[in-house]
C-alpha cells in the first residue's frame, strides 16, 4: 500500500501560530521526508459552511488566504496536492451513502461534536449539516484512500468514527474497498493545543487571541508583550509559576537549545531559565523579549514567502484549480469502486440488469 496523507483546514480566517505548531510545520516535514507518495491538503469550505451557512462570503474570501498561508509555510504544490472541498461532488455522494452506516445516537456521542455544539451554543437548534460533518470527514478521508491523517488529539474521535464507517462498509460490501486510516499526532505534546495569548483557551480565530502567520513584525511583538503570564508575579523579585504561564508554554513549543546562545546567552537551557523564574529575580519582559526573538525567527521567512505569492495571485489560483482537478480524479475513482461494490453501477452491464427477464 502506498502511504497517503489527507489533512486540511476550514477557510474561516487566516491561519495562526496554533495551526503552525499543531499541524502546518509537521505537514512540511512529512512532505519533505520523501516517505509519502500522495499528500492531499484540503481547504474544507463545505465543512466551514456547516456553521457559516448564512455568511458564504466569509468562506469565499478566505480560500485564497488559507492557500497563501499553505504556500508561505513551505508546502510545495509540486508535491502536495492542494484542493477545494466543495468543487469535488464525489465527496457529497460518498457522504450520502455513508449516512446509512451511522446512527443519530452515535453522532451525538462523538466527543468532538459534543464539544463543538456546546462551544457554539446550538442547544436544540443543531443544523443537520453540522451534526453530520464527521460523516463528511469520513468521505473526505476515504475518497483519497488516505491511510495517514495528521491531527491534534481533540480530533481523534473524528478519525475513530471514520474507522467505524470504513469497517462497516467493507464488512457489508466487500473487504479492501475503503482504506482504514490511522492517526498521526504531533510529536511535541505542547503543540497539540497551543493556548491563545490570553492564556484562557486554545488559540482561536473566533476568540481573537491569535498570532497570525501573516501578522507584521510590530503586531507580533505587541501581542507577545501583552501575553498572559503569572498574575502573582508582580515584581521581578517575586517567585514565578511556570504552569499555566503562556509565555513558557510557547517556549516549550518553539525554543531550541541554539536559541539561548543566540538570543539569551546567560542561560544554557530552558530548564535553567525556568529555574531562575521560579525562584524569583527574573522579569516577564525579559522572557517575553526572548520569546519574541524566537517567534520572529519562525515567522520572518513565512512572511516573506507570503509577500512573494501575493504579488502573483493568479499563480495561487491556478495551483488550487489544478490541484482540485487532480484530487477530483482520485475521488471519482474511489466513488466508482464504492458504487460497484454497492451494486449501484446499473449502466455498466446491461446483461446483469436484465438477466431475470431473459429466457
Amino acid at each position: 500500500m502506498t502511504k497517503t496523507i489527507l489533512t486540511g483546514d476550514r477557510p474561516t480566517g487566516k491561519l495562526h501560530l496554533g495551526h503552525y505548531a499543531g499541524s502546518l510545520k509537521r505537514r512540511v516535514e512529512l512532505q519533505n521526508s520523501g516517505e509519502y507518495k500522495n499528500i492531499f491538503i484540503m481547504i474544507a469550505d463545505a465543512q466551514a459552511l456547516t456553521d457559516n451557512f448564512d455568511n458564504p462570503e466569509k468562506v469565499r474570501q478566505n480560500i485564497l488566504e488559507v492557500a497563501l498561508d499553505y504556500l508561505s509555510v513551505g508546502l510545495d504544490p509540486e508535491i502536495s496536492t492542494m484542493f477545494i472541498q466543495s468543487q469535488i461532488v464525489e465527496l457529497t455522494e460518498l457522504t450520502f451513502y455513508y449516512m446509512n452506516l451511522v446512527t443519530l445516537a452515535r453522532l451525538q456521542l462523538n466527543p468532538t461534536v459534543k464539544s463543538e455544539i456546546q462551544m457554539r451554543d446550538f442547544k436544540s437548534s443543531i443544523p443537520v449539516g453540522f451534526l453530520c460533518y464527521p460523516i463528511s470527514q469520513a468521505a473526505d478521508i476515504t475518497a483519497f484512500r488516505a491511510d495517514i491523517v495528521p491531527v491534534g488529539e481533540d480530533q481523534c474521535p473524528m478519525i475513530e468514527q471514520t474507522r467505524e464507517i470504513v469497517r462497516k462498509f467493507n464488512n457489508i460490501y466487500g473487504e479492501d474497498i475503503l482504506v482504514e486510516p490511522k492517526v498521526l499526532l504531533p510529536d511535541n505534546a505542547v503543540c497539540m493545543r497551543l493556548p491563545g495569548i490570553d492564556g484562557k483557551a486554545k488559540m482561536s480565530k473566533s476568540l481573537g487571541n491569535c498570532i497570525y502567520l501573516s501578522d507584521t513584525k510590530e503586531d507580533v511583538q505587541k501581542k507577545i508583550m501583552s501575553m498572559y503570564t503569572d498574575p502573582e508575579h508582580l515584581k521581578v523579585s517575586d517567585p514565578g509559576h511556570i504552569e499555566g504561564n503562556t509565555v513558557f508554554t510557547y517556549l516549550d513549543a518553539f525554543s531550541k537549545p541554539e536559541h539561548f546562545a543566540k538570543y539569551l546567552p546567560e542561560y544554557a537551557s530552558l530548564d535553567e531559565l525556568k529555574a531562575h523564574y521560579t525562584r524569583g529575580g527574573l522579569g516577564d519582559v525579559k522572557v517575553k523579549r526572548f520569546l519574541n526573538s524566537i517567534i520572529e525567527e519562525v515567522l520572518e521567512p513565512i512572511r516573506e514567502r507570503r509577500k512573494a505569492y501575493e504579488q502573483n495571485i493568479d499563480a495561487v489560483y491556478d495551483i488550487l484549480e489544478e490541484g482540485t482537478k487532480k484530487a477530483k480524479a482520485v475521488a471519482a475513482e474511489t466513488l466508482t469502486k464504492a458504487k460497484e461494490a454497492m451494486k449501484l453501477n446499473y449502466f455498466d452491464n446491461k446483461e446483469i440488469m436484465t438477466a431475470a427477464y431473459r429466457k
